[in-house]
């Protein structure tokens, strides 16, 4: 019969054990961090991706600080690191606000520093919001800030309603019809619409146009973009405040008692539809 082990004995040989414990529970802590690291990104990736609204191009319809998700599974989400795109629901239609990718070349003053990523590969990609306004094969004019499409002009009407950019100008309210879907587009008074129309947009490409027609550098501008830069069509507004700021703005905890909050615009879906006479201010 063995003799009893002492006390410190048994903690001696019970230290290993607990290492190698701890050890199993760190590495099991590790592959669980990062297995939602890389579902997080799959879903970033081919599902739905956020983005935030920096400018004022698409009033009313979005404004500074709306936060939204992109539907990045509709079109046919792209196998991450290719530019392979797995079939979609459906295909961009006349009206989608669409996020989608465009280049910015250094150098170049504002306004003649966009182009479109296929033709520039070396600029610095950035992501843009617009609607779609033409579709492939189509003409696409503007005259005296009328727009038309195939030569036969894009139904409006100005509402008893105007709305408030950043500087506190007021830009009429219209309701437009663009194939079947119905918004809303804001007119800049002070200002003439101005671009490179008639434009006949190429295959495999679209005509995109900011809804704040008179304040929007889009395809009038700098040309039309590849399907393959579309990311998805915007589909609902996560978060909406008063701010300028980045993500990162928004994880500082400051910012939420001393920013201007958008309640009534969280969980606004972006779709079509006939249009409520917006407030008076977009702030």
């Amino acid at each position: 019969m063995s003799a009893p082990k002492d006390d410190a004995t048994v903690v001696e040989e019970s230290l290993p054990d607990q290492e190698v414990a701890k050890g199993e529970s760190l590495r099991e802590q590790v592959t669980t961090l990062a297995l939602a690291i890389v579902i997080a990104l799959g879903i970033r990736a081919m599902v739905i991706e956020p983005f935030r609204i920096p400018s004022e191009s698409m009033l009313p319809t979005l404004v500074i600080g709306d936060h939204l998700f992109v539907n990045k599974f509709l079109y046919g989400p792209k196998i991450p690191f290719t530019d392979v795109r797995l079939p979609g629901f459906r295909e961009p239609e006349r009206g989608d606000v669409v996020v989608f990718e465009v280049g910015r070349v250094a150098g170049q003053p504002p306004g003649r520093d966009i182009v479109p990523v296929d033709r520039r590969p070396d600029a610095r990609r950035e992501d843009f919001v617009k609607r779609v306004v033409g579709l492939p094969g189509d003409l696409i004019e503007v005259r005296n800030g009328q727009l038309f499409v195939n030569h036969e002009p894009v139904p409006s009407a100005l509402l008893d309603a105007t709305f408030d950019d950043e500087h506190g100008v007021p830009l009429a309210v219209s309701e437009e019809v663009l194939g079947e879907c119905t918004h809303a587009i804001t007119d800049d008074p002070g200002k003439t619409t101005t671009g490179r129309t008639p434009f006949v947009v190429e295959e495999g490409r679209y005509f995109m146009m900011g809804d704040n027609r008179d304040n929007s550098n889009d395809s009038r501008g700098w040309g039309t973009v590849r399907f393959e830069e579309f990311k998805g069509p915007a589909f609902i507004i996560y978060w909406s405040w008063n701010s300028k700021g980045n993500f990162f703005h928004l994880l500082n905890p400051v910012n939420w008692f001393t920013v201007e909050k958008r309640w009534d615009r969280v969980f606004d879906l972006i779709r079509c539809g006939p249009v409520d006479v917006p407030p008076a201010s977009s702030g």
